[in-house]
This record gives structure tokens, sequence and C-alpha cells, in this order.
């Protein structure tokens, strides 16, 4: 995809984030902070019977960066597994992303990887 692609994606996610939304009943829980700039988000997960991601949900604040990232990721790990999560990387974030991530920008476009390897430090 052209860059000018991937920006609109991520402004298309910023301005209309999927999964915003808190789950009142959930397996997981991680928080992402990024002390720096004040960006912050808790991510939900609840697996269905089968084992695989049911629902997934996300709360918090940050700029466009941030916030498209979570609701990509959340997009990506619906009806994945708990051992599939756990291969989740970074570099799968910056893939979604599309477009080259400054230096300035890292923990943003990290935050939601740190929220998702925060909620599964306790399986």
């Amino acid at each position: 995809m052209d860059e000018e692609i991937y920006k609109e994606n991520i402004l298309d996610h910023n301005r209309n984030p999927h999964n915003k939304k808190v789950l009142a009943d959930f397996d997981l829980k991680g928080e992402g902070k990024n002390v720096s700039c004040g960006d912050a988000i808790a991510l939900f997960v609840k697996f269905g019977e089968d084992g695989k991601v049911l629902d997934v949900g996300f709360k918090g604040d940050g700029c466009a960066i941030s916030q498209a990232a979570t609701s990509m990721l959340t997009d990506k790990i619906k009806g994945m597994r708990e051992d599939e999560l756990k291969l989740i990387s970074p570099g799968d974030i910056y893939d979604m992303l599309g477009i080259r991530i400054s230096l300035g920008r890292t923990k943003c476009a990290l935050l939601p990887y740190e929220a998702l390897i925060d909620s599964l430090k306790n399986v």
C-alpha cells in the first residue's frame, strides 16, 4: 500500500476507533502508559468457550498513533488463541501501521503492545 493510504487508515482508526469500549466481563486486562506524553490505555480481552478471543475492548486517550495502533490491534486479535497472542511482536504493530514511525513516536505506537503484554503477565 502507498504510504498516503496508510496515513489515511491511521487517521480513520483515530477518528473512528474500533472496539473502543469497556468490557464488563473480561478474562484479561492490561495497561499501557506513555509517561512522556500522557497517553494511556487499558485493554480488555474476553475468551470464548473455544479458547479464542471472543471480544476485546479498550479505553483511554492518546495521540492519533496510539489510538489507531490500539484500534488495529484489537481488530487483529479477535479470534486468536492465548498462545497466538503471546507471539505478537512490536514488528506486527509497525506492519499494521504501515508507515515509518519516528523515534519520538515509538512508545505511542507500541502502547497497545505494552498493554497486551501486561495482560498476559499472569497467564
